[in-house]
């Protein structure tokens, strides 16, 4: 798996566009590509999930894409991607209320090059593990973690890490920002 320091890979993956627009009317709007160039100079947060139409997902999802506004304030744009495709996606999203209105794009590794690259693909059940990555506008990974495919995440966490590493001081455990660091 890449870890703390790694460049993140370069990708270019088909996406469901965030947002309720056109989710119920034709293909236009629905579907974007997202690569590694988009949102340059920005930080990112990408969290993979194992598949579709599974349980603990969605939680996470809606999670993720409830708090894109505050990852927003912090100029960090939110990726959740699976390796399922956009098509699936896209089904998924019609057929569950809580996903109609997401305000995060879902990405579609179905080849599984970026999960691969990165090295988040579960062995044994060939799916991706729930990893997160908070990668700085360079391009360097500064934070990676990984669940068990049975452990959700609460994205609270990563918000505050990504406060800890924007404020670029020693921050203790449990430091949110605004606190003083040592």
């Amino acid at each position: 798996m890449l870890t703390v320091g790694d460049q993140f890979p370069s990708f270019s993956l088909e996406a469901v566009a965030a947002g309720q627009a056109g989710l119920d009317q034709g293909a236009e709007g629905k579907f974007q590509t997202i690569s590694n160039k988009d949102d340059s100079g920005k930080w990112k947060l990408f969290f993979f999930w194992p598949m579709d139409f599974t349980f603990i997902c969605p939680t996470e999802i809606v999670a993720f894409s409830d708090m894109a506004k505050e990852f927003a304030s912090r100029d960090v744009a939110v990726y959740g991607l699976s390796i399922d495709s956009a098509f699936v996606h896209l089904n998924w999203r019609l057929h569950n209320a809580q996903l109609k209105n997401l305000n995060i794009p879902m990405l579609a590794d179905n080849k599984r090059e970026l999960s691969s690259a990165l090295g988040v693909l579960h062995y044994e059940a060939g799916v991706n593990l729930r990893a997160t990555f908070v990668v700085d506008p360079k391009g360097i990974i500064r934070h990676v973690s990984a669940n068990d495919l049975s452990v959700g995440r609460n994205p609270d966490e990563f918000l505050r890490i990504v406060d800890a590493l924007q404020d670029g001081g020693l921050c203790p455990c449990s430091w949110h920002k605004g606190e003083a660091t040592l």
